[in-house]
């Protein structure tokens, strides 16, 4: 889940999982799979960093460790 705030200044979550597109029209939209959208007051590149932070949080997106590879040597 994402926290994310509507125009109004309303903060509200959102199931990250169900996002299939984030546009700026100028306002950043986001379209879900069922077909709702939401206009919010983040930024396109803050929303995407939000998302990638939800997945890496849940194990979907791999994380990478720093000097992981330094170590290995």
């Amino acid at each position: 889940m994402i926290k994310v705030t509507r125009l109004n200044g309303k903060p509200f979550t959102l199931n990250a999982v169900f996002i299939e597109t984030v546009e700026s029209f100028p306002d950043t939209t986001i379209s879900l799979t069922n077909g709702r959208k939401y206009v919010v007051k983040e930024t396109e590149d803050f929303v995407c960093k939000l998302v990638k932070e939800f997945y890496q949080s849940v194990s979907l997106l791999g994380q990478q460790q720093m000097g992981e590879r330094e170590n290995e040597e």
